[in-house]
């Protein structure tokens, strides 16, 4: 979960000045936690009381109005009625990472994912995208390889995963589709050696910096078991202790 937090701060700084690099300072006067970890704490949060994905959505969102939301998902924050958009944005792949820590077969995380997705994201792309990273983050918390999770990816979604961020990157903009985001977020994390890898290529993919470094962040987190201590610590100093207190408590009962 952290991972993808700290993946969410690190490429916020990017989000609107893309770059093509993996040569980049990781932290700077600029890096902040964005709606991608606002939600993604929401999420952990609906998990640990057992109450509704849109009520904790909701209710974190209205306390931090100004992470940075798009249009639709700010209207729908301050809306008292539950009434999903039909929306294939990443936002329903960027918050997904607990439900892939939580829980504990294949069915029960496809389910989960698409709970949390169709609050407000009930577009089949937005589902399908925060399936295929909730699916990815168990897979490699479950010690899956690399290629076992490509494999899986690619026939339940139909994502295109045998291309490298050398082959993305050149051609690759600003997208925040689930179908233009996620296969990218998920090859940035396949093509990494390790944690700060993986975030560094989903940066250098020039296109929605901090969702791709967020996505990628949580699978990498999952996957490699730790995240460098000197970016977990620059990245808890960077969040409000509400945060840090769902943080601490989900990562105690779902431990990486």
């Amino acid at each position: 979960m952290l991972g993808a937090i700290a993946g969410d701060i690190i490429g916020s700084v990017y989000e609107y000045q893309p770059i093509k690099s993996e040569e980049f300072p990781l932290f700077g006067p600029g890096n902040r936690f964005t709606d991608d970890t606002v939600m993604t704490v929401a999420v952990a949060h609906a998990i640990l009381e057992g109450i509704d994905y849109a009520a904790a959505l909701k209710s974190f969102g209205r306390r931090y109005p100004d992470a940075g939301y798009g249009g639709s998902f700010m209207r729908w924050i301050f809306e008292d009625a539950v009434l999903p958009y039909n929306s294939w944005g990443n936002g329903a792949a960027m918050r997904v990472s607990p439900i892939g820590m939580a829980f504990d077969s294949v069915a029960r995380v496809l389910r989960e994912a698409q709970l949390s997705a169709e609050v407000s994201h009930n577009h089949p792309e937005g589902i399908k995208g925060a399936q295929a990273t909730a699916l990815a983050v168990f897979l490699a918390r479950s010690g899956a390889t690399k290629e076992t999770i490509r494999h899986e990816i690619t026939g339940r979604f139909g994502y295109d995963l045998n291309r490298t961020v050398a082959d993305v990157r050149p051609r690759y903009g600003f997208d925040v589709s689930c179908q233009g985001s996620v296969p990218e977020a998920l090859i940035a994390f396949l093509d990494s050696r390790d944690y700060e890898d993986a975030v560094r290529k989903a940066v250098s993919l020039g296109g929605d910096s901090d969702t791709l470094a967020c996505i990628a962040g949580g699978i990498a987190e999952a996957f490699y078991g730790e995240i460098p201590p000197l970016i977990a610590d620059t990245a808890r100093q960077l969040l409000p202790e509400e945060f840090l207190a769902v943080i601490g408590r989900f990562t105690r009962i779902y431990p990486v």
